[in-house]
């Protein structure tokens, strides 16, 4: 009884992503055995890596109390500029940063409304969101922009041995998140926040510089998922992004980051691969695209409710 009892404390701390992704590589493993290698299901995690990048800064924003609605006018932002030909006489190094500065750009105007101005970050990301996609509309004309220089689908589809490039940058990516949070002092103020946001502030926690920060990294980690999406489609485009911005939410609310708790990397990591998986099992089984929102939405509603069981338990 005593192991029994432990053993359902230990699972309660356990962010719920990693027992989401054992309970679907058991299902894959029992109906599909022959997915079951490092290359196919790496194949797989590449089609998630932008949502991965884009929850290396939805995390933090979360973790510091606020929220960012605005990642998928900046990945429409960036693509426009790949695809559109305005930048097709530059080299591919001038591009990248450039691309990057728009993503800080528009993370820093969201912080600073957020942190200093106090607006709601629902209202100011989602406004900017807005502006964004419309911006991207109105100079595109509606219509698809172009095609996507060689040079970033090049780099998309590099294999490192018998995993994508774009993976191994992922969690490279992470493991840089990770260690940037638990030894710098920026990670110890979202910390203070994440835990208790009052407390934080009569302690000395610069909370409004650390919430636009958080923000600016965030706009940043949208720029880059731009960068590694626009070269996974190839092609210039009006209607993807905004669907990333609610599965990134998702992603990190179900790798236990919620409004409260501190930040944490590799649960929403693995939140992210739930999602890969998810799609290859659903698919699997033959479920439409109606019922895989369905099951996504259960999953999260799930987490919702072991949180709730969990803060019972250590009350």
């Amino acid at each position: 009884m005593q192991r029994l009892y432990s053993l359902s404390r230990v699972t309660l701390r356990m962010p719920p992503s990693y027992i989401v992704v054992a309970v679907l590589l058991v299902t894959l493993w029992m109906m599909r055995p022959n997915l079951m290698n490092v290359a196919i299901l790496g194949t797989f995690a590449r089609q998630v890596v932008p949502l991965g990048i884009v929850v290396l800064g939805q995390l933090l924003v979360i973790s510091s109390r606020s929220i960012d609605l605005s990642a998928g006018g900046v990945i429409l932002l960036v693509n426009y500029l790949i695809s559109s030909g305005l930048l097709y006489d530059r080299p591919i190094l001038q591009v990248i940063p450039l691309c990057l500065a728009v993503g800080l750009s528009v993370g820093l105007l969201n912080g600073l409304l957020v942190g200093k101005r106090r607006a709601s970050a629902v209202i100011v990301t989602l406004a900017v969101n807005i502006v964004l996609i419309g911006l991207v509309e109105y100079l595109a004309n509606g219509k698809p922009p172009g095609d996507v220089p060689d040079q970033f689908r090049q780099l998309y589809n590099v294999r490192l041995g018998t995993l994508p490039a774009p993976v191994i940058f992922w969690f490279v990516l992470a493991g840089l998140m990770s260690a940037f949070l638990r030894r710098s002092v920026f990670g110890r103020f979202v910390w203070s926040i994440g835990s208790n946001p009052v407390s934080a502030h009569f302690s000395g926690v610069p909370v409004e510089r650390t919430v636009v920060l958080a923000h600016a990294i965030s706009g940043l980690m949208s720029a880059v998922a731009a960068l590694v999406q626009t070269s996974s489609i190839a092609v210039g485009s009006v209607r993807f992004g905004p669907e990333l911005v609610m599965n990134s939410i998702a992603a990190t609310i179900l790798g236990g980051v919620v409004f409260g708790r501190p930040a944490q990397v590799w649960g929403p990591f693995v939140g992210v691969l739930c999602f890969a998986l998810l799609f290859v099992v659903m698919t699997t089984l033959g479920v439409q695209e109606p019922g895989k929102l369905i099951v996504q939405g259960l999953i999260i509603l799930l987490a919702a409710v072991f949180y709730g069981v969990r803060s019972k338990s250590n009350s």
